[in-house]
């Protein structure tokens, strides 16, 4: 399979369309892509060149040849990668803690988008780094990475719809009131700061699921889910709950216990953009939240 093809037949839920509301509607073509593909890569219905306008019918087959990835800028840094899940659109990485998914000003090198340009790079491919989601420096678990743009697009669309599930572990302080609950607060910049977050009326919207899954004598072990992707989100909800994380000490927690906020991103469930194939990933609790958990939660 070329992955530069994307293959499709027209329904007859489909006919009548023209291949530019089918190809921007069900396959997730978005206008930009669009305008690269009409003059870096060809539209084929029926093997035959076409344009947008052109309308469709039951059976008919099109072809989207994507245009040629471009190489990243950033430098390749070898580094080793813990890898899950590859293919021609996606990769998924384990980042453990401590690691940076990408340069900032404070880190502008030896993060994890150098170290995937040079494990691409190493297999002589040119892509740029597109993470789909994002983990703080000290966050662990599973990072989902896009390996070209039309998958980035679709990723990012079912992210917004709520289609592409993450869900975290935590441990946090003290013992939630419910056994499980929603969190809808509204997430802003703190004034005066520029990493802060706090929970502000003319904030971004943000809903967070939690579910206690075991108590300790003064800690608790959470799932959380993500409905809403803002920085610091479950920080910043479980904070503003009475109960930072263990080790969080931006927003109340204390390290005492762990030097980092005990949060990792524990599962990934998705339906493939390409295949239509529902995906569902894994990762087991690294090392120092695993002995967190148990000696603080006694979860056997």
């Amino acid at each position: 399979m070329n992955e530069r093809l994307l293959h499709f037949q027209v329904t007859e839920e489909e006919a009548g369309l023209t291949l530019r509301d089918l190809l921007r509607g069900k396959y997730g073509v978005s206008r930009r892509l669009l305008n690269r593909v009409k003059n870096d890569g060809a539209i084929l219905l029926n093997g035959v060149p076409e344009r947008v306008h052109r309308l469709v019918q039951a059976g008919d087959v099109v072809e989207v040849w994507l245009p040629a990835e471009q190489a990243e800028t950033l430098a390749p840094q070898p580094m080793p990668l813990a890898i899950r899940y590859e293919d021609d659109d996606l990769l998924l990485l384990a980042k453990p803690a401590g690691v940076v998914v990408h340069p900032t000003r404070t880190h502008p090198d030896r993060t994890l988008a150098n170290g995937v340009v040079a494990y691409w790079q190493a297999k002589g491919e040119l892509r740029r780094f597109r993470p789909v989601n994002r983990l703080d420096k000290d966050t662990s678990g599973l990072l989902l990475v896009a390996k070209n743009q039309w998958a980035h697009e679709c990723l990012s669309r079912m992210q917004r719809r709520q289609l592409l599930k993450r869900t975290y572990w935590a441990v946090v302080h003290g013992l939630p009131r419910h056994d499980e609950g929603e969190i809808a607060a509204p997430i802003g910049l703190k004034p005066g700061s520029i990493i802060e977050r706090e929970v502000r009326a003319d904030g971004q919207p943000a809903v967070t699921r939690y579910r206690v899954l075991a108590r300790g004598a003064e800690v608790s072990l959470l799932e959380l889910q993500l409905l809403t992707g803002r920085t610091h989100q479950i920080r910043v909800h479980m904070s503003y709950l009475g109960h930072p994380l263990v080790g969080d000490d931006l927003y109340g927690g204390q390290r005492s216990l762990l030097g980092r906020q005990a949060l990792h991103a524990a599962k990934v469930e998705l339906v493939h953009p390409r295949t239509g194939k529902l995906l569902q990933f894994s990762e087991p609790l690294p090392t120092d939240m695993a002995e967190l958990v148990k000696t603080c939660v006694n979860i056997r």
